[in-house]
């Protein structure tokens, strides 16, 4: 017992040393957080820092121009963005396109980064659309976005930093059809929950991003958690049922009592109630490809 202990105590404070070598966001966008944190700071400071930052201007304008904005007309200035689409938004439109920027799209685990995106950003979609079922206000809605993009990010942690451990967990999920959280827990004493919200910690994510990270495989909590915690967990399921892309694990766990008791209907009428998933992923593409 004493040497396990001592085994378990030395793995968690190394995955979290190597949390800390992940890249690190630029100087600009954690001072758009700075900004959009303080409620009485000025919009043209917010303005000024994005303009300074050309690859963040060219994405942000990009991603607010594209079709899922349903904008009806075309955006020229960062100025312009943030009069239509909000401060907030234009926030987590620099967070999606700063936690995308820094992650790696290579790992020797035999993780399909591709497939792995597709999961994120099905969940993200899905989430936004319940949440907007769920009558969240047009300036929340995308925080239930950025939530859901998020969610499995400590997955990259292991896989890019730990790809041997990671591939044992991964195999060990599959031939034991138990969760990919549970196998991460028994070959690297953490799981990504954990790492996903260490990560998030040192990023600075708003503290319900960070919520959802930590807390997306934890539904016993949900009835104590955030609506933005539960949609996330839903959304999580959905995108596993309905097949898109690939977290690393299939099995599915029922919804949240209070998802479904809001939106009055069981799993698969809230499935149908969605309407057409991949024409939102269509459009939604462009998140990824950035």
């Amino acid at each position: 017992m004493e040497p396990g202990g001592r085994k378990m105590s030395f793995i968690r404070k190394d995955l979290f040393e190597i949390v800390e070598k992940m890249p690190a966001f630029p100087q600009s966008v954690h001072r758009v957080l700075e900004l959009t944190s303080d409620i009485d700071s000025d919009p043209k400071i917010l303005v000024e820092v994005i303009q300074h930052d050309p690859i963040l201007v060219t994405k942000i304008l990009r991603l607010v121009n594209y079709p899922y904005f349903g904008l009806a007309q075309k955006l020229s200035s960062i100025n312009h963005a943030v009069v239509y689409i909000g401060i907030n938004t234009v926030k987590n439109l620099a967070l999606s396109t700063a936690t995308l920027g820094v992650l790696p799209r290579t790992n020797s685990a035999g993780f399909d980064m591709n497939a792995f995106l597709m999961h994120s950003l099905s969940t993200a979609i899905i989430a936004r659309m319940l949440g907007k079922k769920l009558h969240v206000s047009d300036r929340e809605v995308f925080d239930y976005f950025l939530s859901g993009l998020l969610h499995d990010f400590g997955k990259i942690v292991f896989a890019h930093f730990m790809p041997e451990e990671f591939r044992k967990a991964l195999e060990m999920a599959r031939e034991n059809g138990i969760h990919l959280f549970e196998a991460e827990k028994e070959v690297m004493t953490a799981d990504h929950t954990q790492i996903g919200a260490r990560l998030g910690e040192k990023w600075h994510l708003p503290a319900h991003v960070v919520a959802c990270l930590k807390n997306h495989h934890n539904p016993g909590k949900a009835g104590g958690s955030s609506l933005v915690e539960e949609t996330v967990i839903a959304a999580n399921q959905i995108s596993k049922e309905l097949k898109i892309g690939y977290g690393g694990e299939t099995r599915i766990e029922p919804l949240p009592v209070r998802i479904r008791k809001s939106l009055g209907m069981d799993t698969r009428g809230i499935i149908e109630s969605l309407g057409d998933v991949d024409e939102e992923m269509e459009r939604a593409l462009v998140f990824i490809q950035s």
